[in-house]
């Protein structure tokens, strides 16, 4: 990867990581409420997946899915007024942290129950057989998630029917508050998906260009019939589950290691030999932030009167 792709991609993944921080401390402030859960070490996913997605393509996420929104293109004032529960967001400020959605970047929204947005993209993916798009389906869930019927019956639909759907499996270790090594005998979840009859691989999920390269192979394959894939980013979360979760499930030594390897600090690390400034990229990425979350914050409050707007009587 050259230089300026790895900067571009360190840019990127500060742009998730600096609007995650600045959404805990809005949420300390008392300005964001309700819960929270943060993508922070795990950057480097959505955006090396995104980069590859086409403007048709539809995207569905878990309720950690603020970073795979930026990642999409979705405007960070917007998303920032969502999580605010402002009148601008991109929902209207009806939807917050788990379930909001922005259709216009591609982006069909979160999903509060674990694993459900595997069906959701499942069915994008059929439907686009039958409207002319032939669109591309994406489905990122953690490996908690891994364990859900609902997700083990859309991978068989899908590869049943060379359905062009694409299964992101963000495994961090932790099924929520569980080390996966007490959820499952066998930790090697690309079994579960070559079982099904589809091609499964598992990357490092901490770097952008393996995850772009391998998302590019796999979605030009599904795009031309070869049916669905899946693909296991082994990652971490340096923050809890969600706000507030003080990680006694956790060591010292654990959050340790993990810090020296995520995304961010392994980028800066190699950027910073070839003489990239990287602390100016990290100062401009968090004035941007910071610009849309002041404009955000100014931005009037959702109108209560209008609650039962976009309600089926």
């Amino acid at each position: 990867m050259t230089t300026d792709q790895l900067a571009a991609d360190l840019r990127a993944m500060w742009r998730i990581r600096a609007f995650e921080e600045k959404i805990q401390v809005l949420h300390k402030d008392g300005d964001v409420r309700g819960s929270v859960h943060l993508c922070i070490g795990q950057e480097a996913g959505p955006v090396g997946a995104c980069d590859v997605l086409g403007e048709s393509d539809a995207l569905f996420v878990t309720y950690r899915g603020h970073g795979w929104a930026i990642g999409r293109g979705t405007p960070l004032r917007p998303l920032f007024a969502e999580l605010l529960g402002r009148a601008t967001g991109v929902n209207g400020g009806r939807g917050g942290s788990a379930h909001f959605s922005a259709p216009e970047y591609g982006f069909y929204g979160e999903n509060s129950i674990v694993g459900g947005g595997a069906s959701h993209a499942v069915g994008a993916a059929l439907a686009g057989k039958h409207d002319g798009t032939d669109r591309l389906a994406v489905a990122v869930f953690g490996d908690g998630a891994m364990n859900q019927g609902a997700v083990y019956e859309a991978m068989n639909f899908a590869a049943v029917l060379s359905l062009p759907v694409l299964f992101l499996c963000e495994n961090n270790r932790y099924s929520e508050l569980t080390p996966i090594r007490d959820m499952v005998r066998n930790e090697r979840l690309t079994d579960r998906a070559t079982a099904l009859g589809m091609p499964a691989g598992r990357i490092d999920g901490n770097d952008p260009a393996v995850v772009r390269e391998t998302v590019a192979d796999l979605a030009e394959a599904a795009r031309e019939g070869g049916g669905p894939a899946f693909v296991e980013l082994t990652t971490q979360r340096l923050v809890g589950h969600y706000i507030g979760d003080v990680q006694q499930y956790r060591t010292k030594e654990d959050l340790e290691a993990d810090a020296l390897v995520e995304p961010i600090v392994v980028a800066t690390k190699k950027l910073a030999e070839s003489g990239v400034d990287t602390d100016a990229i990290e100062r401009e990425v968090r004035e941007e932030v910071e610009t849309a979350a002041r404009q955000a914050l100014a931005d009037p409050a959702a109108d209560v009167s209008k609650v039962k707007e976009h309600l089926y009587a």
